[in-house]
């Protein structure tokens, strides 16, 4: 993570945290970096990123791969996420974060709810998902370091990019009903969110994940974090929130 000067840091606050969380919900891919055991130097690679129904980030490995070998050697890591778009790419936001990998044991609930939403996210990880050398990593946040365009520095730490509810595995168990219902009763809400960021109309968005803290939506390879401005704090609220949101969209 960069060592930026205290002088040139601003002070972190709900519009960063917020921007930092989304930067990494919305992450397809990300560079990662890791220990090499042999050489002792930072090896980066380039992975597929999902994320567990806490905003932890999730990468699927193999076995076989030099990071995945790094990592159960030594469980640091970095990751920068963050599209550079056109123009200069030191102009647009990046977030670097470091973690600490944690295995998730196969033929668990946990490891089924992890491949249903990296699915979700990654379809065409199904060719290789289920080969037995291959298992999910969670990449736990220690810190972070959001640069959010030029002179717009912070740091974070690693609990302001997790989501910390009580609700969180309760909501994971029917997050896809609630969706399923929510886009029936709202067919347009995806687009409608999408458009609400600029992003064009009409480009077949659609609600992929829900968690207490926002939608993750997807619409071909693009990827789209809409935040709530509230976390949700009671599931019996559930039928009636939801729809405010989606009256609430222009």
């Amino acid at each position: 993570m960069t060592d930026e000067p205290t002088a040139v840091l601003r002070e972190t606050d709900d519009d960063a945290r917020r921007l930092a969380r989304t930067l990494l919900r919305s992450a397809g891919y990300a560079a990662m970096a890791v220990i090499d055991p042999e050489a002792g130097f930072p090896a980066i690679s380039r992975v597929l990123v999902g994320t567990d129904s806490d905003g932890v980030p999730v990468i699927l490995v193999s076995g076989l791969s030099a990071h995945t070998r790094a990592l159960d050697k030594d469980p640091r890591a970095s990751l920068l996420v963050g599209e550079p778009g056109k123009g200069d790419p030191l102009a647009h936001p990046r977030l670097s974060v470091v973690c600490l990998a944690e295995k998730v044991a196969r033929d668990t609930p946990h490891h089924q709810r992890l491949r249903t939403r990296f699915l979700a996210r990654h379809a065409k990880a199904k060719l290789y998902i289920d080969l037995a050398d291959f298992r999910f990593l969670r990449l736990v946040p220690q810190s972070a370091s959001l640069i959010g365009g030029f002179a717009r520095a912070y740091r974070l730490a690693g609990d302001e990019l997790v989501i910390r509810s009580n609700l969180t595995d309760d909501l994971a168990d029917i997050a896809k009903a609630t969706v399923l219902d929510l886009m029936g009763r709202h067919p347009d809400l995806a687009d409608r969110l999408a458009e609400a960021r600029n992003l064009g109309k009409n480009q077949n968005w659609h609600i992929y994940g829900l968690d207490v803290a926002g939608f993750d939506m997807i619409s071909g390879g693009k990827l789209l974090r809409y935040e709530f401005e509230k976390e949700i704090t009671d599931l019996r609220d559930l039928s009636s929130d939801l729809p405010k949101i989606a009256y609430r969209v222009p």
